[in-house]
């Protein structure tokens, strides 16, 4: 498996991977209505949109994107950043590719000069985050007005 940067030609694929992962995964913990609300908007023009002012990474293995990521600035702040649109395909879930994924994008130039990391959490992806140090922001261990968690990380 390799992490590199989001191609111009991988929206597609990457497009592909979320709408499978948000239908196989997700819907085990929210309503597949909701879900399908959600698939309508995740794009390949989406997908570069986002790309366009983050910086997204893909996993690969052989030639098929399992698994994708993106880290940016949070609201613009130059000292606190946040995790967007992490994606593993559901054949490579539990083998280290979110992990990977994570490790890679807190190793980038917007992790490094944050003090702070967010991430937006869906109920499916908590588990995972919390295995990543990742604890409840201002302690708020609850679902917002979108169905997801707020996490955030300090750095040393």
């Amino acid at each position: 498996m390799i992490i590199r940067r989001l191609k111009e030609q991988d929206a597609q694929a990457v497009s592909d991977l979320i709408v499978t992962t948000i239908r196989i995964s997700n819907t085990r913990d929210y309503p597949v209505e909701l879900m399908e609300e959600l698939v309508r908007t995740e794009t390949p023009e989406h997908v570069l949109q986002r790309a366009s002012w983050t910086h997204f990474y893909v996993a690969e293995e052989g030639n098929r994107i399992i698994g994708c990521g993106a880290i940016g600035p949070y609201w613009g702040k130059e000292d606190e950043s946040s995790l967007f649109t992490v994606f593993v395909h559901p054949d490579c879930q539990g083998k280290g590719v979110g992990r990977a994924i994570v490790e890679t994008l807190e190793q980038d130039e917007f992790a490094l000069r944050a003090k702070r990391i967010e991430i937006p959490a869906s109920i499916t992806g908590l588990p995972f985050y919390r295995k990543m140090g990742y604890s409840f922001k201002d302690g708020k261990e609850t679902v917002d007005d979108e169905q997801l968690y707020r996490l955030e990380k300090y750095r040393t």
